[in-house]
């Protein structure tokens, strides 16, 4: 049975004092992007990480009026998310927050994407396991909206099993989601994304857009890490982590202090137009 520690335990003390563990393994200079969408990602090492978590501010969001979905249009073609996740045993997980619709209270669906809602998503597994993408029931208790300080984390909680947990705003949100490629025997890598997503443009270079996420404000972040049979929370600084800022650094505007860096926090913005 694995026990968490908190914070302020006497490892975390060590572990700042130094900001890696002797054998800890460093993140790579760079990564290569995925094309399809504005997205600031990082990523740590592939080492003994068994989740990461993190408590932001929801940012605001400002549409391009131009980017109408001829399909739906009471939406856009862009679409916000921030989300966590990782790899794992040759399994990839997203699993955070997206702008979605919504039921309304006379049990209608909206037509437009109102709200940011649950998602977790898999892909397939050497196992058998298949690839799954999943949101949170469409209920009023599991819809946070912007300027919303929200907590949260994907964490390794058994050999095929992690935890997700959003909490914010008097809700909270908590599912068990099988993955098998997540072991506690294995390494693994995780990742803290923000993104402004583009419809049916997976693969593709971005569309260009005027669309705006606003003011994103990570206060902390941190990677869980497996020792001795303990999970030790700790920070996700400026040294544990590769940055990609996809498609250019032109898309993203970051405000942070030595501090806020040694603590995983930081203000993000992303401009389709860029700043």
């Amino acid at each position: 049975m694995l026990s968490f520690c908190s914070p302020y335990s006497k490892n975390l003390d060590i572990v700042t004092k130094s900001r890696f563990y002797t054998d800890e393994i460093r993140p790579v200079d760079e990564k290569p992007c995925f094309e399809g969408a504005y997205y600031r990602k990082l990523v740590s090492s592939k080492d003994s990480w068994v989740g990461i978590g993190g408590r932001v501010v929801l940012p605001q969001v400002q549409f391009d009026e131009r980017r109408i979905n001829p399909k739906k249009p009471k939406q856009y073609l862009d679409n916000p998310s921030i989300y966590l996740g990782g790899s794992m045993g040759g399994q990839e997980t997203d699993i955070g927050l997206a702008w979605e619709i919504v039921r309304e209270d006379d049990g209608s669906i909206s037509g437009e994407r109102k709200a940011f809602r649950p998602f977790l998503r898999r892909t397939d597994h050497v196992s058998g396991q298949t690839a799954v993408f999943e949101n949170a029931p469409a209920k009023k208790e599991y819809y946070w909206y912007p300027g919303d300080e929200v907590h949260m984390s994907v964490r390794v909680i058994a050999n095929g099993k992690i935890r997700f947990i959003v909490q914010g705003a008097g809700k909270k949100f908590e599912r068990d989601f099988d993955c098998d490629g997540y072991r506690f025997d294995s390494q693994g890598e995780f990742k803290r994304v923000n993104a402004i997503d583009q419809v049916a443009n997976e693969g593709k270079p971005v569309q260009s857009t005027g669309t705006k996420i606003l003011d994103a404000e990570w206060k902390v972040t941190s990677l869980y890490r497996s020792i001795n049979k303990n999970i030790v929370e700790v920070p996700f600084h400026d040294g544990r982590y590769t940055e990609m800022t996809c498609p250019g650094k032109v898309n993203f505007q970051i405000i942070a202090s030595e501090e806020q860096k040694n603590g995983g926090a930081e203000i993000l913005s992303i401009s389709g137009d860029g700043f």
